[in-house]
Order: structure tokens, then C-alpha cells, then sequence
């Protein structure tokens, strides 16, 4: 709240649809931002990987995240004059101490040892009709209509792209965690914000269902905590709002679809606290319904058939609502917005070049 530049809007990790055996991260920061928009040089803007361990197939969490991690940091210049306005650059440093450069918003990145890697603004991929998602919860009844607004319709986001060879940096390690960072940056890095799965917001913010932290905002909490382990402080504050509204959603229908265990436990909360993004780096491409894939499979004890992760055209807002409406177990839940307003493309930087005009601030 204090500082749109590290702000995180989304997090993105899916196979290369260019390239078999790469896999593409991409970070998501500042909404709103308008299309001269540079990165803060008092940031880190982080990606975290770990691999993934199975666990017991009764486990309500099928994965934990090991404890090796390999990390990626992008971090960018004070902006200097150039010919045709300020100029920025970046620089991305992998796990194995290389570092490649990237002039902000050239469309062809850098490029060095196998990795590419961009930074600039982009039209923003995350669609939704989030109004309608706001009334739903408001008056306790599903308000989505057959075709929906995109309240992202047209506004840009600062974008960190990093395409990468697995094989070189992932040896041998197939399911992947991955978490996004802001951080300050200095002799002590805080962190500032992370994010795994685009739920959480939705699922911690209504406080009115929460009968034992209503009156506590937890977002910045949560958002500041660490996405691998989460503070004992404070995880029990979670899991309570998210035991309520998760029941929330599921009573939307009219129905009960995931009976909760004692003391309220809803069956997805240990689930949803795992916020990571799981991907399958030996999978290929998949365009859409991979999202929560892998995890929702090995809840079942089935084998996944996708690479998991998240791309940005796949619809996750209707995977999300159908999950917790009515666990798959009825019709697909829609809000009405199934792609982005300018889809995504296949090739790199893969997410579409920034809107030269967009919307403002709703209070500016």
C-alpha cells in the first residue's frame, strides 16, 4: 500500500511454448502503471525456487518445497538520460552467480549462457470481473453473468520475463515451487511482498465471515511472510479466515461440497496455505486448464497430465470459483471473462506490449 513499484500483481511460471526444456518466470509489478513506467532501484524483484517432495497421499498438502532453493534476483539502475527519454537497465543474476543485462523496454531482452531475459511494461494479462466478484460476496449470491467485465481491461504492469534451460539450472528436479518477490534492496533485504497463488487477496480479504480475527487485516501480514515457511505467529490467524471463507464460497450453491472436519476445518486450507506455483518442467506448454492441475491430481492420488503452473491465458479465475463453489462436482463456475482482453503470445517476451494510453487510478 505504501509503494505501487513494489507492488506485486501476478506471478507466472509455465514451460516455453518457443522452446521444449525452458521454462519462463514472469513477474508482475506496479499496477496501473503507465507505459513511461521504470522500475524502482531500491528493489529486488526475486524469484524462489525449490523442488517438490511427495507426501503421504492421505496429506491434505500432496508436495512440500525441499529445502535446497535456488534463487533469481533482478535489480535495476537509478534511470539516466537517453535520446529518447530516461533510460534504465536491469540486471539478472541466476543461482550460478551469472548475470545477463537487459535495457528496460527493449522487446528483445538480453540474452547470455542460455537465459533471456526482459523488463518493461506490458499490457496486463490478468482478467476478471471483479465487481461482479464484490457483489457475489456482498450479497451472499453468485452475480456473475454470462459475459462479464475485465476490470483489467487495458491498464499496464512493469514485467520481469526470465526464460531459462532447466537442465542447466534444475538438474535432475522435475516439480518445481516457485514464489515472487519485492524486496528492499541494501545492506538488509525486507521483504516487502511475495506472491505464489492469484487466491490469496480474494480469500483473506472479506472479514465479516472470520468469527475469531474479524477485526485484524491480515493481507500485509500475510503478504509480507515467507512463502516456504510461514511465520507460527501468524499462520493460525490465516488458516481461520481462510476456514471461513472458503465455507463461504462453498455455501454459494446451495449445496455443501466440502464438509468441514472440527473445529471448522475447511478441506482446502492447508491446501491454499501451500502458495506456491507447482510446475512440471518436463511437461510441454499447456494453454489452459493446467492451473492447479498437478495439485487437485495428486489430492486424488492420480497422475497429472499437465505442466502445471500458470499461464497467462489460462482462465484460473473460473478454475478457482469451480473449486471452491463446488469442488468440480457441478458445472464450471464462470465470471463471464475468459481471456485477457490482448492474449498472451508464444513467443518471447510472450505477454503483449504496453497500452499507450490506459485507464487511471480510480481516484486520480
Amino acid at each position: 500500500m505504501a509503494e505501487s513499484a513494489a507492488d506485486i500483481t501476478d506471478l507466472f511460471a509455465f514451460p516455453s511454448p518457443e522452446q521444449p526444456g525452458r521454462l519462463v518466470l514472469v513477474l508482475n509489478t506496479f499496477p496501473f502503471a503507465p507505459p513511461s513506467a521504470l522500475f524502482s532501484d531500491g528493489l529486488i524483484y526475486r524469484f524462489r525456487l525449490r523442488p517438490l517432495i511427495g507426501k503421504a497421499r492421505e496429506n491434505p498438502v500432496p508436495f512440500t518445497a525441499g529445502d535446497q532453493e535456488m534463487v533469481i534476483d533482478c535489480v535495476f539502475s537509478a534511470p539516466g538520460a537517453g535520446a529518447n527519454g530516461p533510460r534504465q537497465e536491469g540486471t539478472c543474476r541466476l543461482p550460478d552467480g551469472h548475470t545477463i543485462s537487459a535495457r528496460v523496454g527493449d522487446e528483445r531482452g538480453g540474452q547470455a549462457d542460455g537465459v533471456r531475459v526482459f523488463a518493461g511494461p506490458r499490457w496486463d494479462p490478468f482478467f476478471e470481473d471483479l465487481p461482479a466478484e464484490q457483489k457475489t460476496i456482498a450479497t451472499g449470491k453468485l452475480a456473475f453473468a454470462d459475459t462479464g467485465a475485465n476490470f483489467m481491461d487495458g491498464k499496464n504492469v512493469l514485467s520481469v520475463v526470465v526464460e531459462f534451460d532447466c537442465a542447466r539450472l534444475f538438474a535432475g528436479a522435475e516439480l518445481l515451487a516457485v514464489v515472487g518477490e519485492t524486496l528492499t534492496r541494501g545492506s538488509v533485504n525486507v521483504r516487502i511482498e511475495r506472491i505464489g497463488r492469484p487466491v490469496l487477496d480474494l480469500l483473506l480479504d472479506p472479514r465479516q465471515f472470520d468469527q475469531v480475527n474479524r477485526d485484524l487485516e491480515i493481507r500485509d501480514l500475510y503478504n509480507m511472510d515467507d512463502g516456504f515457511r510461514l511465520s507460527a505467529a501468524y499462520v493460525n490467524a490465516y488458516r481461520a479466515r481462510l476456514n471461513a471463507n472458503l465455507a463461504f464460497w462453498d455455501g454459494l450453491d446451495g449445496k455443501t461440497d466440502w464438509p468441514v472436519g472440527p473445529h471448522g476445518v475447511h478441506p482446502l486450507t492447508e491446501l491454499i496455505l501451500a502458495d506456491y506455483l507447482v510446475v512440471d518442467v518436463a511437461k510441454p506448454y499447456a494453454e489452459r486448464g493446467s492451473f492447479l492441475e498437478i495439485e487437485l491430481a495428486a489430492r486424488r492420488s492420480q497422475a497429472h497430465r499437465t505442466c502445471g503452473g500458470r499461464a497467462p491465458n489460462d482462465d484460473v479465475m473460473d478454475t478457482l470459483f469451480t473449486l471452491m463453489v463446488n469442488g468440480g462436482n457441478g458445472p464450471v463456475v464462470r465470471d463471464g471473462v475468459d481471456q485477457p482482453t490482448v492474449l498472451a503470445s508464444h513467443q518471447f517476451p510472450f505477454l503483449a506490449a504496453p497500452n499507450p494510453d490506459p485507464p487511471k487510478l480510480p481516484h486520480a
